[in-house]
Parts: structure tokens; C-alpha cells; sequence
């Protein structure tokens, strides 16, 4: 159950939840994902840490770039399964 709770503890930040939504599109290098959270990079590498170390994200340096993807993409399923439960609540 602790495991369980640090991967929903990860998903607990919008701008984490952004990133991931990002990644379900495809690779993402650390630039993409600052502009789209709109962060300063620093902050953004943190975001991405925390994802890293609950098993969610895994990276792949590349020169100076590293470039993020998501290593348990059953999670935009459960995104957009709370996606749909929001969508009915506000009914």
C-alpha cells in the first residue's frame, strides 16, 4: 500500500499531472515540458524527479538533453477514468 500511495502522492501536483499528460503524447525532452507547465527549469527537474523516483517516468540522456517517457502508461487510463467521474459530477 505504500508504494501504491507514493505513486499517488507523485500524481498530486497539477504541474506533474501536465508533464504526464505531455508524456501520453509521446517522448518529451526537459525544454518541452518547461514550456508546457510554464515553470522555471529547476523546479521542473524536481516535478520530473519526483515522478522518476515513484516509477512513473524513466529518462534517456542524450548528449545534453534527456528526454522523459512514460513508464506506466496505464496511467492516462486512470486520468481520464477521473476525467469522466469530474465530468459527471458537475452534472
Amino acid at each position: 500500500m505504500a508504494a501504491r500511495a507514493e505513486i499517488f502522492k507523485a500524481l498530486g501536483h497539477p504541474a506533474r499531472l501536465t508533464m504526464v499528460a505531455a508524456m501520453g503524447e509521446g517522448e518529451r525532452c526537459v525544454c518541452e515540458l518547461r514550456e508546457r507547465v510554464g515553470l522555471d527549469m529547476s523546479t521542473v527537474s524536481k516535478h520530473l524527479s519526483v515522478l522518476h523516483a515513484a516509477g512513473l517516468v524513466e529518462r534517456d540522456r542524450r548528449g545534453k538533453q534527456i528526454f522523459y517517457s512514460l513508464r506506466l502508461p496505464c496511467t492516462l487510463g486512470f486520468l481520464e477514468c477521473v476525467d469522466r467521474a469530474l465530468k459527471e459530477r458537475e452534472r
